[in-house]
């Protein structure tokens, strides 16, 4: 029995919120697993006038992945967000299920991947049980980031592929160490930011009109700047480049305020972006192919032609799921698979993929916005900013409002490396929800009880 008077402990279990998100979370990734299935079937009847004969065993696999996934999130950690993993769970189903109708020998391959994926996803929050304990490893990180992104250019490891040395490959494997390469420099970059974000928010120099921080400081800007510019010359991979030198800006920006940080960011790119123009051969064709692909529409312009095509032919409504010849594009599984997805799922379908990807950056900003230790929030801030920017530039590429640069739309296209890597983001993300909430939970019970 309890002492009249005596302070009631905190119950050690999940809270209330806690419950209803998992309970949230449960019933979403089930209608995930339904969408997922309905687009099956109408691929195959679209195809073969006939629902898929492995229907059953397709759903199957689905589930388990998904909810193996949830059962993770359950036991490792109660009290994220509710909503990034579902998502995550749709945007992978509908991803699958285009490749399989565009490439059906790529879907094994694929499929392998995403369960790959879904145990990294719960090493991580197995192993990550603090996200603040990732911060004693700064330089570890930083060391990796850059190994990662060289990898590519080391004699006998490296591979050139459609222009661009961005492949590593060890025996029988290859793999992309530039998407694991953005995770382990965001990490970086929040540790770094959160020691020195008071220093850089200081002008000092020059001294007749500070503008800028000292110089010193300024180290590990004019760092990220050379690695993208390496990447950008030296692997001809002006999409990873972007990406990285955004993540770091966009980080600057958050734990500064200071928005000359990005201006300046930019201007510093474009000078870079312009002398790789003006000196490589496969970005001057990108750029001539962004500016007028009708020059050479048989040719060298013929991907974001045949994209255009699609995109028209879908409509409002989309010509149908497995209706439509997408496969005229080439690589369509890669760069162009929001072209396939606007041809047969139409306007419609298009704008509920935006919206997907909408919600997922919303709730990871919110995990951001919420957490107390700044390291929590700009982690959280970087890896949300992350996909966000990786998913805008690839739409946007397609569409024509930037040129091509490379990179894979998230969770959807084809490509082992980014569906594993996405799914660590993902996995540091949730740690870092719930970390946040469980100590606002405490907090509040503990104000109650007093």
């Amino acid at each position: 029995m309890t002492a009249v008077g005596a302070v009631r402990r905190p119950s050690a279990g999940p809270s209330v919120l806690g419950q209803s998100r998992r309970r949230a979370e449960l019933g979403l990734i089930v209608m995930a697993v339904a969408i997922t299935g309905a687009l099956y079937t109408l691929a195959g009847l679209g195809k073969t006038a006939s629902v898929p004969a492995n229907i059953g065993p397709f759903l199957a696999v689905i589930a388990v992945l998904f909810l193996t996934a949830h059962l993770a999130v359950r036991r490792l950690a109660p009290m994220a967000d509710g909503i990034l993993l579902p998502v995550a769970a749709l945007l992978n189903g509908i991803g699958y299920v285009f490749i399989a109708r565009l490439k059906p020998s790529l879907a094994p391959n694929q499929a392998t991947w995403t369960g790959v994926g879904i145990i990294a996803f719960v090493v991580t929050l197995a192993v990550v049980r603090r996200t603040r304990d990732l911060e004693r490893y700064r330089y570890t990180f930083l060391l990796g980031g850059l190994g990662l992104l060289v990898l590519p250019l080391v004699p006998g490891l490296g591979l050139s592929i459609n222009g661009a040395r961005i492949w590593a490959h060890l025996g029988p494997i290859s793999f992309q160490p530039g998407e694991f390469a953005k995770i382990a420099l965001a990490l970086f970059f929040a540790s770094y930011l959160v020691e020195k974000r008071e220093l850089l928010s200081m002008a000092t120099w020059p001294k007749f009109r500070p503008v800028l921080p000292d110089l010193k400081h300024l180290g590990p800007v004019l760092l990220a700047w050379g690695v993208a510019v390496l990447v950008m010359t030296a692997e001809t991979d002006l999409g990873s480049s972007l990406l990285l030198f955004g993540l770091f800006m966009a980080m600057l920006w958050v734990a500064t305020g200071r928005v000359g940080y990005p201006v300046g960011g930019t201007a510093l790119f474009g000078v870079a972006a312009y002398g790789a123009w003006t000196q490589f051969g496969h970005v001057q064709d990108r750029v001539t192919n962004w500016l007028n692909p009708w020059a050479d529409p048989l040719g060298r312009g013929n991907q974001v032609v045949q994209a255009w095509y699609a995109l028209a032919w879908g409509g409002v409504a989309g010509t149908g799921i497995g209706l439509g010849r997408p496969d005229r594009i080439p690589v369509v599984e890669n760069d162009f698979i929001f072209a396939a997805i606007g041809e047969e799922l139409g306007l419609l379908g298009a704008t509920g993929l935006l919206m997907a990807y909408l919600i997922f950056v919303g709730s990871g900003l919110r995990v951001a916005t919420q957490a107390e230790h700044a390291f929590d929030k700009l982690l959280a801030a970087g890896l949300t900013a992350l996909m966000g920017l990786q998913s805008f530039v690839i739409i946007a590429g397609v569409i024509r409002v930037l040129p091509l640069t490379g990179v894979v739309l998230p969770f959807i296209s084809y490509g082992g490396s980014a569906t594993v890597a996405n799914y660590v983001l993902l996995a540091l993300l949730l740690r870092i929800s719930a970390e946040t909430t469980a100590k606002r939970s405490t907090k509040a019970t503990a104000g109650a009880a007093a």
